[in-house]
């Protein structure tokens, strides 16, 4: 929402505060909630394609416009950095040094995304039934994850590239007006400001409904004993929640609230998803059991007759 509000108040200045970010809330919250009414198939599939579709378009953009060079130097020496420090960062626990980086960042979004498994999961194996693990594997890790790592080189890229031999700023408009504007400053110095900033706060939105629709629909099947079709009163009630939750979070304590908040929420799921984890690989084994003896070779084809002996 500190985005949507940044993004806003850059294109038509309509200012900052609490009372615009809750009634930005109010709007996505009306948008995802009809969204999710829809049904999987309808809304959430829809504007999940076309979230991807503007997005990809947005990055050609900057890829093409902006330094390209740069930024493919910077994915290849990217990847391989993250691909090397992986294991070490994993178990990383600031013993020797100062954890607070590590508390705000590393461990909250280890929290973040925890406190968001139990719906998600829920939610990707509802469009994902029929498919095959290795269908599932790479459509839900490895091309997200492809996906993820083009999205941070071309915006990370991009915007070193203007801080290390551009025309910088960015930094210094971190520091005056807070995160959230860093993405319109970098837009602010290639063409078609307007409509990429335009189009930057429509991808936010969209991304949000897209989220919360998913959240509503999952929650509503979770309360109708596991239905894959809720009623839309359920999924309307759980919308609704939703949105009231992040305005209370909100007003009492902004970002630093939803950090606490999810670090709270999370921590008893991480004792179930160890849960998780053992039922799923119960679950192949009996799957593996259950399948039927290969045939050998010598059953296959067509078997000649045996002539009878008289």
């Amino acid at each position: 929402m500190v985005l949507e509000n940044s993004g806003l108040n850059f294109l038509w200045g309509i200012g900052e505060g609490t009372g615009i970010a809750l009634t930005i809330i109010a709007v996505l919250s009306v948008l995802f909630i009809l969204s999710a009414v829809s049904g999987v198939g309808k809304g959430v599939q829809f504007l999940s394609n076309m979230n991807m579709v503007i997005a990809a378009v947005l990055l050609l953009f900057l890829a093409i416009i902006g330094p390209t060079i740069f930024i493919l130097n910077t994915f290849t020496e990217a990847l391989g950095d993250y691909l090397s420090d992986l294991v070490t960062m994993s178990f990383r626990t600031a013993a020797f040094s100062d954890g607070k980086w590590l508390g705000s960042w590393t461990i909250f979004y280890w929290a973040w995304w925890v406190s968001w498994a139990p719906f998600v999961g829920v939610f990707i194996a509802r469009i994902s039934k029929g498919r095959t693990i290795r269908e599932f594997i790479i459509g839900v890790l490895l091309i997200p994850s492809g996906v993820t790592f083009l999205w941070f080189t071309i915006m990370g890229g991009t915007a070193l590239h203007s801080e290390l031999m551009g025309a910088g700023g960015l930094v210094e408009a971190v520091n005056t007006k807070g995160a959230a504007i860093s993405l319109f400053a970098l837009l602010e110095q290639y063409p078609a400001t307007a409509l990429t900033s335009f189009v930057a706060i429509f991808l936010v939105a969209i991304f949000f409904i897209s989220g919360a629709d998913a959240a509503s629909i999952v929650m509503g099947m979770l309360s109708s004993r596991g239905t894959l079709e809720p009623a839309r009163g359920i999924v309307v009630l759980w919308g609704g929640l939703a949105g009231a939750s992040a305005c209370v979070l909100l007003v009492m304590g902004g970002l630093q609230g939803l950090q606490t908040a999810s670090i709270i929420a999370a921590a008893p799921f991480l004792v179930v998803m160890v849960g998780l984890c053992a039922s799923l690989w119960t679950a192949l084994l009996d799957d593996l059991e259950d399948r039927p003896e290969p045939l050998s070779p010598l059953s296959e084809g067509p078997q000649l007759a045996t002539p009878a002996v008289e």
